[in-house]
């Protein structure tokens, strides 16, 4: 009986004896399966809408978001509340897209050396803030984040701030051309200890 020619195709052994194929199979998968689950994300009015409430950050605020961002505060502290008990009873409600629809890049992350920040705003008065950056242990003698007395004295950066909230613009902030012409104004003379606390002062106030 004549031999016959192994069938051709994707077959198992095939597939196990080509690294090359079966490196492009995986990757294939994954593609696919990532598009499957972020897709249809896009098109969800739970993540692309802002919630009720929610307003575009001041000038002020705008420049000590990129002050939070600059001094490296997302690497100890998450802005996301996970859907947990435990979390929610510590830090509040948890986290939802549609209030971080202007955060351009979001803070939300997974690492949390120290509290989440979801809900910061309000919860500690302006002055605590501002003892706190200056030396953190004066208010919590067991913490290890370190101490930011500059903030007090540098002054922001007010050029600036038209040509980012232009950029925000681009991205679907609703910034008017009104607010971008008068940001320079609204942060004369503001420290970035001001604009920060600011910043932390607004995170979490749109959903209760």
């Amino acid at each position: 009986m004549a031999n016959q020619d192994k069938p051709q195709g994707f077959t198992h052994e095939r597939i196990e004896t080509n690294n090359f194929l079966m490196i492009v199979l995986i990757v294939l998968v994954i593609a696919v399966g990532g598009l499957v689950e972020i897709v249809p994300l896009f098109f969800q009015k739970s993540t692309t809408q802002p919630v009720e409430g929610l307003k575009p950050y001041t000038a002020l605020q705008v420049a000590g978001r990129d002050i939070y961002v600059r001094e490296g505060c997302y690497n100890c502290h998450s802005q996301m509340i996970r859907p947990f008990r435990a979390e929610t009873l510590r830090y509040g409600h948890y986290s939802v897209a549609g209030e971080s629809v202007y955060d351009h890049p979001f803070q939300w992350g997974s690492k949390r050396t120290g509290p989440d920040l979801a809900r910061v705003g309000g919860k500690y008065s302006d002055e605590w803030h501002r003892l706190h950056l200056i030396n953190p242990r004066d208010l919590v003698p067991e913490s290890n984040m370190p101490a930011y007395p500059w903030l007090a004295t540098d002054m922001v950066d007010a050029a600036s701030l038209p040509r980012h909230m232009k950029a925000l613009r681009t991205v679907g902030v609703p910034y008017t051309d009104e607010q971008i012409a008068k940001a320079s104004e609204e942060v004369k003379g503001k420290s970035e200890m001001d604009a920060m606390i600011a910043y932390l002062q607004v995170l979490g106030t749109a959903l209760k």
